[in-house]
Protein backbone atom coordinates (compact mmCIF):
# COMPACT_ATOMS: atom_id res chain seq x y z
CA UNK A 1 0.00 0.00 0.00
CA UNK A 2 1.43 3.56 -1.03
CA UNK A 3 0.39 6.96 -1.58
CA UNK A 4 0.25 7.58 -5.55
CA UNK A 5 0.26 10.75 -7.35
CA UNK A 6 -3.06 11.20 -8.91
CA UNK A 7 -1.52 11.74 -12.47
CA UNK A 8 -0.06 8.92 -12.56
CA UNK A 9 -3.28 7.18 -12.61
CA UNK A 10 -6.31 9.81 -13.93
CA UNK A 11 -5.24 10.92 -17.21
CA UNK A 12 -6.42 14.63 -17.41
CA UNK A 13 -8.50 17.11 -16.02
CA UNK A 14 -12.05 15.64 -17.07
CA UNK A 15 -11.34 12.61 -15.24
CA UNK A 16 -10.20 14.21 -12.03
CA UNK A 17 -13.18 16.29 -11.73
CA UNK A 18 -15.37 13.56 -12.71
CA UNK A 19 -14.13 11.67 -10.22
CA UNK A 20 -14.22 13.77 -7.41
CA UNK A 21 -17.97 14.26 -8.70
CA UNK A 22 -18.47 10.38 -7.90
CA UNK A 23 -19.09 10.35 -11.78
CA UNK A 24 -16.01 7.84 -12.55
CA UNK A 25 -15.30 4.96 -9.58
CA UNK A 26 -13.08 3.08 -11.85
CA UNK A 27 -10.79 3.92 -14.54
CA UNK A 28 -9.39 1.53 -17.23
CA UNK A 29 -5.88 1.30 -18.53
CA UNK A 30 -3.69 -0.78 -20.87
CA UNK A 31 -1.62 -3.65 -19.68
CA UNK A 32 1.61 -2.36 -20.45
CA UNK A 33 1.71 0.10 -17.23
CA UNK A 34 0.74 -0.32 -13.78
CA UNK A 35 -0.48 2.57 -12.10
CA UNK A 36 -1.16 1.37 -9.11
CA UNK A 37 -2.13 -1.56 -6.61
CA UNK A 38 -5.01 -2.38 -4.14
CA UNK A 39 -4.92 -0.20 -1.30
CA UNK A 40 -2.62 2.71 -2.86
CA UNK A 41 -4.39 6.11 -1.66
CA UNK A 42 -4.31 9.38 -3.94
CA UNK A 43 -5.51 12.67 -3.20
CA UNK A 44 -7.45 15.39 -5.79
CA UNK A 45 -8.06 19.04 -4.30
CA UNK A 46 -7.76 17.55 -0.64
CA UNK A 47 -10.02 14.21 -0.78
CA UNK A 48 -8.35 11.25 -0.11
CA UNK A 49 -9.61 8.61 -2.38
CA UNK A 50 -8.19 4.67 -2.24
CA UNK A 51 -7.92 2.02 -5.05
CA UNK A 52 -10.15 -0.88 -3.85
CA UNK A 53 -9.00 -3.61 -6.75
CA UNK A 54 -7.03 -4.14 -9.60
CA UNK A 55 -8.25 -6.50 -12.17
CA UNK A 56 -6.70 -7.78 -15.39
CA UNK A 57 -9.18 -8.17 -17.97
CA UNK A 58 -10.17 -8.21 -21.59
CA UNK A 59 -11.90 -5.22 -23.27
CA UNK A 60 -14.18 -8.24 -24.10
CA UNK A 61 -15.25 -8.50 -20.33
CA UNK A 62 -16.35 -5.13 -20.21
CA UNK A 63 -20.23 -4.34 -19.58
CA UNK A 64 -22.65 -1.47 -19.37
CA UNK A 65 -21.95 -1.65 -15.32
CA UNK A 66 -18.11 -0.94 -16.49
CA UNK A 67 -18.87 1.67 -18.93
CA UNK A 68 -21.14 3.80 -16.18
CA UNK A 69 -18.84 3.29 -13.50
CA UNK A 70 -16.28 4.90 -15.91
CA UNK A 71 -18.42 7.66 -16.71
CA UNK A 72 -20.32 6.85 -19.69
CA UNK A 73 -24.13 5.90 -20.18
CA UNK A 74 -23.58 2.27 -21.98
CA UNK A 75 -20.71 0.27 -23.14
CA UNK A 76 -21.09 1.35 -26.97
CA UNK A 77 -20.95 4.86 -25.62
CA UNK A 78 -17.76 3.94 -23.48
CA UNK A 79 -16.37 2.50 -26.94
CA UNK A 80 -17.15 5.57 -28.92
CA UNK A 81 -15.67 7.77 -26.78
CA UNK A 82 -12.68 5.78 -26.06
CA UNK A 83 -12.20 5.97 -30.19
CA UNK A 84 -12.81 9.69 -30.17
CA UNK A 85 -10.27 10.58 -27.16
CA UNK A 86 -7.82 8.66 -28.59
CA UNK A 87 -7.95 9.13 -32.97
CA UNK A 88 -6.02 6.85 -34.80
CA UNK A 89 -4.37 5.45 -31.45
CA UNK A 90 -7.25 3.09 -30.25
CA UNK A 91 -9.17 0.38 -31.77
CA UNK A 92 -11.85 -1.62 -30.04
CA UNK A 93 -10.39 -5.38 -29.95
CA UNK A 94 -11.97 -7.48 -27.57
CA UNK A 95 -8.71 -9.52 -26.99
CA UNK A 96 -7.02 -6.18 -25.58
CA UNK A 97 -5.11 -6.98 -22.26
CA UNK A 98 -6.51 -3.53 -19.99
CA UNK A 99 -6.10 -3.01 -16.22
CA UNK A 100 -8.84 -1.81 -14.64
CA UNK A 101 -8.83 0.07 -11.44
CA UNK A 102 -11.85 0.80 -8.87
CA UNK A 103 -11.35 3.01 -6.47
CA UNK A 104 -13.78 5.32 -3.78
CA UNK A 105 -13.69 8.00 -1.66
CA UNK A 106 -11.99 6.91 2.00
Amino acid sequence: MADIDADALLPNDRVKQAVLAGDITQLTRGASNRYAEEGDTFDLDGEPFVVTSVEHRTLGDFTDADAQREGSESLDAYKARMERVHPGDFEWDDSDEVLTYRFERR
